[in-house]
């Protein structure tokens, strides 16, 4: 495994930014590409306007139709928190607008899969669908709307993943990335999707004077779910999905979130006054996805559409204990799939076990592809006999779904469906085509990978001058986010002299230094690197600057990426 590069953030350029704030914040906002000071304001004012959304206009006539003729709308989910999220926020948001009548149906992840498939659109028809909406998925599900139109079931997609060659026949699509759609900004989330559906359907009911004299409900309401979509999707946090993230927060710390948001956090023993888009990724998305990775998603969303405390906090402190279960299988099958590729020079690393479970594979990909620097598939058996389920995830470089995309161009029949993002994809092949697809994945990834790409990197902000290694610093950049993909939360470096260090944690995987530097002396805690511990001398340390809170007591310490000898 080779050493990551760190890598120093061009400076940017801090002076068009406002001198109100720190010169620390102006060179982190820079770094980002942020120049309009405009940029700053995250008020829900500046989100971009619905109508240049395709298609969103025949989405909301449809929507209109249906709740002003009392019909039955089924919401079609996903089995992850972002698809958790939407299903819940189009509930929500559709019976505050009128809708008499709205249920849900979300695919079993072991017996149906992905998407909007012909067995789901059954049970939507068997739930009493009059109209059919998708959130975070049908832009792929051809065969699914195929059957849907032959039974007579209008369906209106809302999604964010790429289009295939071919669109589906629904009688709406509104995706920000489906052909000709000129939406400024393409990285909403499912739920962001979604959310801009109910904005535009609340327009359009309001010109039809569904709500007299007011203006409607406030939707505004939903975003503590649009916000925790959003992140745990980890779609890119560009202004319009900062915005989104930041009105989410809000609502959130000010304890105005949805009850099972609010008992999902008192399961993980977080305050809500504090909380911030990693906690909405790290913590809350774990929580949410674990029912769809082990059990099935409807729990979650019954969580998230809990009218009080009391029916959602036994929810989720079952969520919690799934979550828990889903650590230990994590942990056990990433161990293995790490022993298998131990001696593997693969640039496209494929890895597979008979008994892995298949709602962990996505995860196991991520920590390959996090330890490995290369694009990872991990594979489980699934339901369907003689049939593997992979889930990938790529680094910046290497489009997963195109480079599948080709590999299914060049190879007809070897993979028997996929989809997916840029950095995330998921696919299905026969047992037998295991090893063929390994030799081809691999083949693809090099041919698509330079050596630029394929070198790990660590990017840093730079160095703190002593004055800067302060409370105030640290509060100011916690206060400054949302931090996310795109929009990294500000790393630093620099070299300190180790005056001690302690193993911490219940099996000693973490440790907890003492460093002399600019400043003085100062703790740092290093998580899960008992393994890369250096125990004296010069080291140069990339590290958060962060806040322990303990008792009412608030010191400033360092969060440890990586520490090397300097």
């Amino acid at each position: 495994m080779k050493t990551p590069l760190i890598r120093r953030r061009p400076p940017g350029e801090p002076q068009a930014l406002p001198a109100s704030l720190s010169p620390v914040l102006r060179r982190v906002y820079a770094a980002r590409g942020l120049r309009d000071p405009a940029q700053l304001a995250l008020e829900l004012k500046h989100l971009l306007p619905p109508d240049r959304l395709l298609g969103i206009d025949a989405a909301a006539a449809l929507l209109a139709a249906a709740i002003r003729d009392g019909k039955r709308i089924v919401i079609a989910g996903d089995y992850d928190a972002d698809g958790a999220t939407a299903c819940a926020v189009a509930t929500l948001g559709l019976k505050a607008l009128g809708a008499a009548s709205v249920g849900y149906v979300v695919p079993n992840r072991f017996t149906m899969g992905y998407g909007l498939s012909p067995p789901l659109v059954d049970l939507a028809l068997a739930a009493g669908a009059e109209l059919l909406v998708t959130v975070d998925n049908g832009i792929a599900s051809l065969a699914g709307i195929d059957h849907a139109n032959s039974l007579g079931l209008p369906v209106v997609v809302t999604d964010h993943h790429l289009a295939g060659p071919e669109l589906p026949a629904a009688a709406a699509i509104v995706n920000p990335n489906q052909p000709g759609c000129p939406f400024p900004s393409k990285h909403l989330a499912g739920v962001g999707v979604m959310f801009y559906v109910l904005l535009a359907l609340r327009a359009r009911l309001r010109s039809e004077g569904a709500f007299g004299s007011g203006n409607g409900p406030n939707l505004a309401d939903l975003l503590d779910l649009v916000a925790l979509g959003t992140v745990a999707d980890v779609v890119k946090l560009d202004y319009n999905n900062r915005v989104l993230v930041q009105q989410g927060l809000n609502r959130i710390r000010a304890g105005r979130a949805r009850p099972g948001l609010m008992a999902l956090l008192e399961a993980a023993g977080r305050t809500p006054e504090r909380i911030n888009a990693s906690d909405l990724g790290f913590v809350l998305g774990p929580r949410l996805n674990a029912a769809g990775r082990l059990d099935d998603m409807r729990r979650g969303i019954e969580c998230l559409l809990a009218p009080d405390r009391d029916s959602a906090l036994p929810i989720a402190q079952e969520l919690d204990k799934l979550n828990r279960e889903r650590r230990g299988i994590e942990a056990q099958m990433r161990d293995d799939a790490l022993a298998l590729v131990a001696e593997s020079d693969d640039i496209g690393v494929t890895v597979h076990e008979p008994d892995w479970h298949e709602g962990v594979v996505g995860l196991v990909a991520s920590r390959v592809k996090d330890a490995l620097h290369r694009p990872v598939i991990a594979f489980a058996r699934a339901q369907e006999r003689g049939m593997l389920k992979g889930s990938g995830r790529s680094i910046p470089g290497l489009h997963l779904r195109d480079a599948l995309a080709a590999i299914d161009a060049q190879y007809p029949g070897l993979i028997t469906r996929f989809g997916g993002h840029a950095m995330a994809a998921g696919l299905t092949l026969p047992e037998e085509g295991l090893a063929a697809f390994r030799t081809v994945f691999d083949a693809q990834c090099r041919a698509m990978l330079d050596d630029d790409a394929l070198a790990q990197v660590i990017d840093s902000d730079g160095e703190l001058r002593g004055p800067e290694f302060s409370i105030a610093t640290a509060v100011e950049i916690e206060s400054a986010g949302p931090w996310g993909q795109g929009f990294p939360e500000p790393r630093f470096d620099g070299q300190f002299d180790i005056v001690d260090l302690r193993p911490v944690g219940k099996d000693g995987n973490h440790v907890r230094y003492r460093l002399q530097g600019p400043a003085g002396v100062i703790n740092a805690v290093h998580f899960n690197g008992a393994e890369t511990a250096v125990e004296d001398g010069r080291v140069r340390v990339v590290y958060q600057l962060a806040i322990n809170r303990w008792q009412d007591r608030e010191t400033l310490e360092l969060r440890v990426d990586r520490v090397e000898r300097a």
